[in-house]
């Protein structure tokens, strides 16, 4: 054991521009505790030294287009598909509502059909006396999901390219669902301490303390399960339609696109009737 273990990384971010040469063999061969200690705090100060914690958490699967934006790197892929539903939405909105009938038809007709239906979700989900507060957020975030799973099924993305990476629909990148997850919990807890102060947080000891721990783990595992439960089911039915468009591209995807566009609505709703639930049982305190 007396040869060197030579630690030399040059593509891992963790050590990029630290070259480490360490006699590490000798070091831990060594009978001394205190030898063994030092020799593991200098290793650590090196592997943390230059490395900002922005590298250390940074995760990246598959092939990005990033924009810089100041000392931070965005998925630019990502950016662009979410701006073209966001104004699929507003042209829709507007064009609807420009000018308003006392009987409504066409775009309007559809539009006052979409409020009816979100506004009828949150008064189940929430209750009679809350509901019209939240039906904004719920229904900004039932229509974005819907409008992007829809775009995934229907637009071909891939047809567009990109100096790095390809774009896709918003809901097919973790990181939008993740968002879109927080935002729910933020909504839900903002929810429950508008309406009861800090008293809001007795419901982690109700109806017995020794359920302390699993109340809290319930609010972690709420947005991981609806986060990932969206990203998978998205990015699932996407893949599965684009390796049979590849083998077989003439009739047999076609089926797989109409269940991936019936999947996709299921989503969004699964999504925001979730998001309502929450929120209903931050404000009753159950």
């Amino acid at each position: 054991m007396n040869e060197m273990l030579s630690i030399t990384s040059q593509n891992s971010p963790f050590f990029s521009g630290n070259n480490i040469d360490l006699n590490v063999g000798m070091q831990l061969m060594t009978d001394k505790a205190e030898t063994k200690t030092q020799f593991l705090f200098e290793l650590c100060q090196d592997f943390v030294k230059g490395n900002s914690l922005f590298e250390i958490s940074e995760v990246s699967v598959g092939q990005h287009f990033y924009w810089q934006l100041g000392d931070y790197q965005v998925h630019g892929q990502v950016l662009i598909t979410s701006w073209i539903v966001f104004g699929i939405i507003a042209l829709l909105s507007l064009s609807a509502n420009r000018n308003l009938k006392s009987t409504p038809d066409g775009l309007q007709n559809l539009t006052e059909y979409i409020t009816e239906f979100i506004r009828d979700l949150a008064k189940t989900q929430i209750g009679e006396e809350e509901y019209l507060t939240w039906v904004p957020f719920l229904g900004t975030i039932f229509l974005f999901i819907f409008v992007s799973n829809w775009s995934g099924a229907l637009v071909p993305w891939r047809l567009l390219e990109l100096p790095n990476g390809e774009l896709a629909a918003p809901t097919n990148d973790i990181n939008t669902t993740v968002s879109l997850a927080l935002l729910t919990s933020i909504a839900y807890f903002y929810a429950g301490l508008r309406k009861k102060g800090l008293g809001y947080f007795k419901r982690y000891v109700e109806p017995a303390a020794f359920l302390l721990p699993i109340n809290i783990l319930e609010d972690f595992t709420k947005p991981l399960s609806l986060s990932f439960r969206l990203f998978g089911n998205i990015l699932a039915d996407e893949l599965v339609v684009g390796v049979l468009i590849t083998l077989v591209p003439l009739v047999v995807p076609i089926p797989l696109m109409l269940l991936g566009l019936f999947t996709s609505a299921i989503q969004a709703l699964v999504f925001a009737t979730l998001a309502g639930a929450y929120i209903g049982e931050a404000l009753e305190g159950h």
